[in-house]
């Protein structure tokens, strides 16, 4: 079984990315919000220290105890898996690993000491040699930008802001904040995405594994070019009601949907960026120091705005013609609510059509609006 399983490892040596800062991988709304918190001297240290109110003892001994801890005789494939990514990212501290009993395919990179990566049964089972490479290469991905420390400190304050939630009007500010971190949650999820692209160095494989955790392991039932046609029929397709139940769907998420994430890895590989970090040209960590915090706000800017333009969603192209000064969105609803256009009879009519005069218009406009 072993022998079978090592069999998918491809014969290809794979690119290492020395001194690689993780804004390389970064999508713009996380590495903005990442510089920023970088920035304040001194934050992460103070969570740190405070490490006693939050569980995460509880977890590393719940994980110790309970669960079994990769290494070089436990799931050394996995162990194996592990420091390549972490050499080929140029992460110093190889991360504690464990697999847990769980049918349901999921990994985690959490802690503020220092991360811890969990993957599931249901994972491990579920993934081949090449998947399951790009997801530990996602998570050294958020080992390596912080999101474990950030994500912890996020969730702390969250939780403690939920405890305080009977303050008058405090479920609206407290629905905003969840609502902001849910957004981040979600961006630093594609940004470890690219990170495990960049490990895995094998996008089919990548894709194929996300396409594997939403349709299960019947891999000959499944065809990548078709999972990325539902992404851009999600993304293209419906009307202003769909736009809406898209957002509605996805608010309470902390991941975006499995198809959306394919689709923008693939976009991402399509890339300038992608290709320069390819050929060794790439941010380095010793440079993360000097990052200006309003450009990375500009950037993300950008990228919305970006997003925005290029996206297919009939509510992002209406708020794109409404931002670019295309749609004369003012003149259609005064037209629709007063009346102001011509009238359909006129049209008809032509230039031939007699006048009335005004009188007879309102008496005509009164009586219709008693008919309705």
């Amino acid at each position: 079984m072993t022998e079978g399983f090592n069999d998918n490892v491809p014969s290809r040596q794979r690119r290492r990315f020395p001194g690689i800062s993780s804004r390389a991988y970064e999508h713009p709304a996380d590495r903005s919000a990442l510089v920023a918190l970088r920035k304040l001297s001194g934050f992460d240290t103070v969570f740190k220290a405070l490490s006693g109110l939050l569980p995460e003892r509880s977890l590393r001994l719940l994980f110790l105890s309970d669960s079994v801890r990769v290494g070089d005789t436990q799931f050394a494939h996995l162990n194996s898996m592990l420091r390549d990514a972490c050499y080929i990212l140029d992460l110093e501290k190889v991360p504690p690993m464990y697999v847990t009993q769980n049918p349901q395919p999921n990994a985690m990179c959490i802690g503020l000491d220092e991360p811890i990566i969990v993957v599931t049964t249901g994972l491990v089972e579920l993934l081949d040699e090449e998947e399951m490479r790009a997801v530990v290469g996602h998570e050294v991905g958020h080992a390596l930008s912080g999101h474990a420390v950030y994500r912890t400190i996020l969730l702390f304050l969250t939780n403690l802001a939920l405890k305080v939630a009977w303050i008058p009007l405090g479920n609206v500010a407290i629905m905003a904040i969840v609502t902001a971190l849910r957004e981040w949650f979600r961006k630093s999820e594609l940004s470890a995405d690219r990170a495990g692209l960049l490990v895995g160095q094998d996008p089919y494989a990548s894709m194929r594994g996300l396409m594997k955790i939403a349709g299960g392991n019947h891999l000959h039932e499944m065809n990548v070019d078709a999972f990325l046609e539902q992404a851009e029929e999600y993304e293209a397709g419906g009307d202003l009601r769909d736009s809406v139940l898209k957002i509605l769907n996805v608010l309470p998420r902390s991941h975006p949907f499995t198809t959306v994430r394919a689709a923008e890895l693939k976009k991402w590989t399509e890339t300038r960026d992608y290709q320069r970090i390819m050929d060794g040209h790439y941010p380095r960590r010793n440079e993360d120091k000097d990052t200006s915090v309003s450009d990375s706000f500009r950037e993300s800017a950008a990228s919305y705005a970006d997003a925005v333009k290029t996206s297919k969603d009939p509510l992002m192209k209406l708020v794109g013609d409404i931002a670019g000064g295309t749609a004369d969105l003012g003149g259609k609803l005064r037209d629709k609510f007063t009346g102001a256009g011509a009238r359909p009879t006129d049209k008809a009519a032509g230039s031939d059509a007699p006048a009335s005069d005004g009188k007879d218009d309102r008496g005509d406009q009164t009586r219709d609006q008693k008919g309705d």
